[in-house]
Parts: C-alpha cells; structure tokens; sequence
C-alpha cells in the first residue's frame, strides 16, 4: 500500500499535543471515515501530496514560508510520533485553519497550477497527459477547499498524518 496524507477537523477546545492520543484519533473504522469525508471533516490525499504541496508553496515543500499557503498540507506543529518510523503528526489550530481556508476560498486554480506546471507534467507523463494531471490536481484542491472551509466553519483545529 502506498502512502498517503490523512487530514482530520478536530473541535479545538478537544486537541490534545499528545502522540498517543493523535494517534488514536486516526485509528477508527473506514466505514466512520468515509461519512467524515462526505461531509469534509476529514480528507486524504494519495501519495502525490508533496506535488500537491507545490500548488500553494511555488516551492519545494522543505523550503516553504510560514504563510497559509504553507500550511495546506505539509504545515503544522510537529508533535512526534509514539513509534520509531511513524511520521509527526501535524497541527494545525483552529486560527491557522481559518486562514489557510481564507487562502483558498480566494485562490484561483490556475494562478496556482501555472508556476508549476513546467514542474508537474513531467512527472506525470508530460503534454500528452496535461489534461489529467491538471484535473487531477484541480480536484484535490477543491476537496482540500470544502475540508478547510467548512472546518474554519466550525472553528475546528487540523491534525494531519502521513500514513502508509
């Protein structure tokens, strides 16, 4: 299987800076997280996150500002993993979440897919496969738009974990 980046809206008053209990957070059946996702409280993206990163950073991901647009998928506070080879989590607070919701709400798709295209399409077979790519990436920026906007909403926190 491979890895992918698991999102989930989670009440602020109810965020815990623990690993254990992040963990735990993630550990429920798929039949709950895919209701959460039909009502954007929770989101996943495939293994092409870090691609979709370049979307809002028009940078690689380890050289990212601390803007909202940093924030979309690869930002947040770390907070360590309780095993060896498990990924931080990732958090975001319930302001930081409005702001980067507020980011997307007001960005145009394609002032974002332009710097980056030259980047992207090689990776993912080139001209010849512009318009999948692009669309493929244009849907995962509106699902990651309707997660952010409707958890800025509810003035919910984001934690976010690399699962594989």
């Amino acid at each position: 299987m491979s890895a992918y980046f698991h999102f989930r809206a989670v009440p602020a008053s109810a965020l815990r800076n623990s690993a254990g209990w992040l963990r735990r957070l993630f550990e429920d059946d798929q039949d709950a997280m895919r209701g959460r996702i039909g009502r954007h409280r929770e989101e996943i993206l495939d293994d092409r996150y870090p691609d979709q990163q370049l979307l809002y950073a028009d940078a690689t991901p380890e050289h990212v500002d601390a803007g909202p647009g940093a924030h979309v998928v690869l930002g947040g506070q770390r907070v360590c993993a309780t095993g060896p080879k498990q990924s931080p989590f990732l958090l975001l607070t319930a302001a930081q979440t409005t702001r980067v919701a507020a980011f997307l709400a007001t960005s145009d798709f394609d002032d974002l897919w332009r710097p980056v295209r030259p980047e992207l399409l090689p990776r993912y077979g080139g001209p010849a496969q512009e318009a999948r790519t692009r669309a493929a990436f244009a849907s995962a920026h509106a699902d990651l738009t309707a997660f952010y906007t409707t958890t800025a909403r509810y003035g919910d926190a984001v934690v976010k974990w690399l699962r594989s």
